[in-house]
């Protein structure tokens, strides 16, 4: 799943109330690990929190953006990229799915929701996000 979406504000046409139910965060991390992330696109590193870099297998939690890339399913790369390189120009919502293939966590799922901003006034804008890791195997036997 690979998606973008030139919005000014992020999610303004998803409601913040009804909808949830009963649901609380106990709920959602049974299911999943979550963690932030941004991206300084003046100087192209990008921050991860301390779960994505242990799970990414990286030394540092800054990076440049190829070096994250290539924690990914070769398959899903230039598809990332290009996704992401669409971001970097305007303000844009966007999301994607992949595994991670290095580090201690190959296999891992992960889900990415992010957005950019900060494009006004001549600045280079920022990417913030979160990365969501499903609490199962990546391999399913039998669909």
């Amino acid at each position: 799943m690979f998606r973008i979406s030139r919005v000014r504000h992020p999610a303004t046409h998803v409601s913040s109330t009804g909808g949830d139910g009963d649901f609380d965060g106990d709920t959602l991390r049974k299911y999943c690990a979550t963690d932030e992330w941004n991206g300084d696109l003046s100087n192209g590193l990008f921050r991860l929190g301390k779960l994505s870099e242990q799970l990414h297998g990286l030394l540092s939690p800054e990076c440049g953006l190829l070096t994250l890339l290539r924690c990914y399913e070769d398959g899903d790369r230039v598809r990332i990229l290009e996704l992401l390189e669409g971001a970097s120009f305007s303000a844009a919502s966007f999301c994607f799915s992949t595994q991670i293939v290095a580090g201690p966590s190959g296999g891992q799922p992960l889900i990415c929701i992010g957005h950019s901003t900060g494009f006004d006034d001549g600045h280079a804008g920022l990417m913030h996000g979160i990365f969501i890791f499903p609490r199962m195997p990546a391999e399913v036997v039998g669909h």
